[in-house]
């Protein structure tokens, strides 16, 4: 009896997953943008709004945060800080065009596409689709709108930058953490993660949002930032995160959302225009600011 209550609640999670990795494989397959996240979050979302018996654990989401913040933190070298040092007062401005640029989205959300203030804020706010949707949560907001919101805008924008990217001959320089002077090893990984827990479990300890992303995006960056590289995270353990954060998002979605997704969707799109547009005017400012000292 034990053993079949056990097997029935595992089964939900497991029919989530092989989803997930369905959605994930056939996005990549079909060479479409972010396959890992964009993939199984559409695929979860499609399955869970038909009703299909499918969760997905908080522990995946976590665990997927934790790709996430100790990915980034590997960039933090000495140089990338250094870079970082000198354009303080351009990053202060971006900050503040970025909480500008929330507010907008929020208004036009709340007011075109009937949410309230909580959902439309969150839904809005210039941040990563997980880490909006996991506050929108805690304050309890509406998941699904905030992620369906988000997931519009990261289509949009990795659907069109690219190639705007490619036809103007814009690309970074800045190497990832791949190809840097460190390379992944097993031994290195487990340092990482104790450290990284460290990290995280004082963010909770003082109840700092997103522990998970920020405690190890925080210990990682230490780490990094004073040249101490333990090791990278494998692509199979960066695309496995994306999986669970897609996993995660989608499982949000309800049988009922899709009765009034289509004018709050198409809100989310065009607002998501205007902001690439305001961006974009914006980030041309700057260029013409420090060429001709505006």
């Amino acid at each position: 009896m034990l053993r079949n209550l056990t097997l029935k609640g595992i089964t939900p999670y497991l029919l989530g997953f092989l989803i997930a990795l369905g959605g994930a494989l056939l996005a990549k397959f079909l060479n479409a943008p972010l396959p890992w996240l964009i993939g199984p979050l559409l695929i979860t979302a499609v399955t869970s709004m038909m009703g299909v018996p499918s969760q997905s654990h908080n522990i995946f989401r976590k665990l997927g945060q934790w790709v996430i913040g100790t990915s980034l933190g590997l960039y933090f070298t000495p140089h990338t800080v250094t870079t970082i040092i000198n354009f303080w007062p351009y990053l202060v401005l971006g900050c503040l065009f970025a909480l500008l640029l929330s507010m907008f989205n929020a208004f036009c959300l709340k007011h075109w596409g009937h949410v309230d203030f909580k959902t439309a804020w969150f839904a809005g706010a210039v941040g990563g689709a997980s880490e909006m949707s996991n506050l929108a949560e805690h304050y309890h907001a509406r998941v699904d709108s905030v992620a369906s919101s988000h997931s519009v805008r990261v289509l949009l924008v990795v659907v069109t930058l690219p190639f705007i990217y490619k036809m103007l001959g814009v690309h970074g320089d800045i190497a990832s953490p791949a190809s840097l002077s460190y390379h992944f090893n097993i031994w290195g990984l487990l340092q990482l993660i104790a450290i990284t827990s460290v990290g995280i479990f004082l963010f909770s300890k003082f109840h700092i949002p997103n522990a998970w992303v920020l405690g190890s995006l925080g210990a990682s960056l230490l780490l990094t930032s004073n040249e101490i590289h333990l090791t990278h995270l494998s692509p199979m353990i960066q695309s496995t995160g994306q999986l669970f954060i897609g996993w995660s998002l989608g499982s949000k979605y309800g049988p009922d959302f899709f009765k009034k997704a289509p004018r709050y969707l198409t809100v989310s799109a065009l607002t998501t225009v205007a902001a690439l547009v305001v961006s974009a005017d914006f980030r041309l400012y700057f260029i013409l600011a420090s060429q001709y000292s505006i």
